[in-house]
C-alpha cells in the first residue's frame, strides 16, 4: 500500500504527540527538583554568612588551602553556624566518636541547615543511623586481600589503583573507605608510593592506572606532578586516571596552576562524584570548564543512595545537569554495604527502574552504566533491564524502551 506525503506527515505528528506524553511526567517533576544553578541565590546568601563567621574574604573562599583549614568537623562549631536541637547535636556527637566527619565551608553552604532530609546535608553531616547498622562490613570489597604491593589495589588484569592519601575535602557519609580515614589526614609515605610505582613498572600488562584515595587532589600540585611524571616514564602505562570529588565538595581546588600541570600528563582522565543536581553549581562549572579546557576528559561515578537520588526523575535531572558542565555520566554504583552506611542502600529493582526511565527517554550521553560490585572484590558487574527476550538460530525477540516486542533477524539470513 502506498502512503502519500500528507499521510506520512500525519503519522509523524501523531508519533510526536505520543512521545510528548511519555516525557510529561519528567518535565513536571523537574520543575520542583532543586539544582545548584536554581539555588545560586541561596548559596550566595549562605556563603556570605560563612564568610562573616570566619572573618574571611572572597579571596580566602577561593583558596582551597583556606577551605581545607576551615573544614567544619565538630558539633560545637556546627552549632555556632546552625540552630541544632539538643537531640541532633547529641546524635552527631555520638556518631563522631566512632566515625570521623568533616565538611568544607563550600559544601556546607550548599546544605539547607533546617532540613535533615536535604540531599546534600545527608551526604556530609553524621546521622544516628550510622550507629544502627547491624549488617555492614568494614571492607566489603576485600581490598586488603587484593593488594599485592603497598598502596595498590588490583582486581583486573590490565589496570589497578594507587591509593595515595586518606585526606578528603569532605568525608562522605556513604564512603566505601571510611575504615581508612583515621583520626588525622595522612598522605601515603613516599617510600610506599615508590614501591607501588615499582610494582607497576615490573608488571607490563598494567596499561591503566587510577590514582585515588581519599582524594588525590588534596595533595600539592608538586607531589601529584611527581607521581604522574613517574607513571609517564613507564612505557606500558597507556593512560592515567584520577578519582576526585573536589569538583563537587571543594571546586576551589581546581586552579589554573593545577590544570596547567595536569595538561602536561596526557592522556589523563578524571572521574568525579556528583550525586544530586543541587551539587551542580556555578562554582562546579568553573572548575569543570577549566579541566575541560586543559583537555581532561571528565566522567561521573554517582552512587545510588536512598533518600538522595533513588528516584528516576532526580537521576535523570542530575545527568542532564552534568552534561551542561562537561561531565559525562559514567557509572551509577549500587551502594556497597559498608559498616555505618547501609541506611543508604537501595534495592536493585530501584536501580533497574532508573535505567528503564533513562534508556529511550533521554540521549545516550546521559545514560551511565548501572554497576554492582560483586562481593569480596570480584569486580564490577553491569546490570540492565531485560531487552533481549529470546534468541533462536536465525532470530532474536527484543523489547524496546516502550515495551514493544519485535522479532529481528539474527545474522544475514
Amino acid at each position: 500500500m502506498t502512503v502519500n506525503k500528507h499521510d506520512k506527515r500525519d503519522i509523524a505528528l501523531d508519533r510526536t504527540e505520543e512521545l510528548k506524553q511519555r516525557i510529561e511526567s519528567y518535565l513536571e517533576a523537574a520543575k520542583s527538583i532543586p539544582t545548584g544553578f536554581k539555588m545560586e541565590e541561596e548559596y550566595q546568601a549562605r556563603k556570605k554568612e560563612l564568610l562573616q563567621f570566619f572573618g574571611a574574604t572572597e579571596e580566602n573562599w577561593q583558596d582551597w588551602h583556606w577551605q581545607m583549614r576551615n573544614r567544619i568537623s565538630d558539633v560545637g562549631m556546627l552549632r555556632k553556624l546552625w540552630s541544632l536541637t539538643e537531640e541532633e547535636a547529641e546524635q552527631i556527637e555520638s556518631v563522631s566518636e566512632k566515625f570521623r566527619w568533616a565538611v568544607s565551608p563550600y559544601y556546607l553552604s550548599l546544605m539547607e541547615p533546617g532540613n535533615p532530609g536535604c540531599p546534600v546535608r545527608m551526604q556530609g553531616i553524621p546521622s544516628i543511623r550510622e550507629l544502627q547498622d547491624n549488617w555492614g562490613k568494614l571492607d566489603p570489597m576485600a581490598e586488603e586481600y587484593t593488594s599485592p604491593a603497598p598502596r595498590i589495589t588490583r582486581r583486573y588484569a590490565d589496570r589497578l589503583i594507587i591509593n595515595v592519601t586518606n585526606q578528603c575535602a569532605m568525608f562522605c557519609r556513604h564512603c566505601q573507605r571510611r575504615r581508612s580515614i583515621g583520626e588525622v589526614d595522612k598522605p601515603a609515605p613516599v617510600e610506599e608510593i615508590k614501591a607501588a610505582i615499582d610494582y607497576i613498572r615490573q608488571n607490563p600488562e598494567v596499561r591503566d592506572v587510577l590514582i585515588t584515595g581519599g582524594d588525590p587532589l588534596t595533595l600539592s600540585d608538586e607531589w601529584l606532578d611527581w607521581i604522574l611524571s613517574e607513571l609517564d616514564k613507564i612505557e606500558h602505562v597507556e593512560i592515567k586516571r584520577i578519582g576526585s570529588r573536589t569538583p563537587v565538595t571543594m571546586p576551589q581546588r581546581i586552579t589554573p596552576e593545577l590544570c596547567a600541570m595536569l595538561e602536561s600528563h596526557h592522556p589523563l582522565y578524571l572521574n568525579t562524584h556528583f550525586n544530586h543536581p543541587r551539587e551542580v553549581t556555578q562554582e562546579a562549572l568553573r572548575a569543570t570548564r577549566m579541566l575541560a579546557k586543559a583537555g581532561i576528559s571528565l566522567g561521573n561515578q554517582a552512587v545510588l543512595l536512598k533518600g538522595i537520588n533513588n528516584d528516576p526523575h532526580v537521576m535523570k535531572k542530575l545527568n542532564h545537569e552534568l552534561l551542561k558542565i562537561h561531565v559525562r555520566p559514567y557509572y551509577i554504583f549500587h551502594a556497597k554495604p559498608v559498616k555505618g552506611t547501609t541506611h543508604f542502600v537501595t534495592t536493585v529493582q530501584e536501580g533497574l527502574e532508573i535505567m528503564e526511565n533513562l534508556r529511550g527517554y533521554t540521549s545516550g550521553l546521559a545514560i551511565p552504566w548501572y554497576i554492582i560490585n560483586a562481593p569480596g572484590g570480584a569486580g564490577k558487574t553491569p546490570l540492565l533491564p531485560q531487552y533481549l527476550l529470546t534468541m533462536g538460530k536465525d532470530y532474536v525477540m527484543i523489547r524496546t524502551w516502550e515495551g514493544k516486542v519485535f522479532r529481528c533477524a539474527n545474522g544475514n539470513i
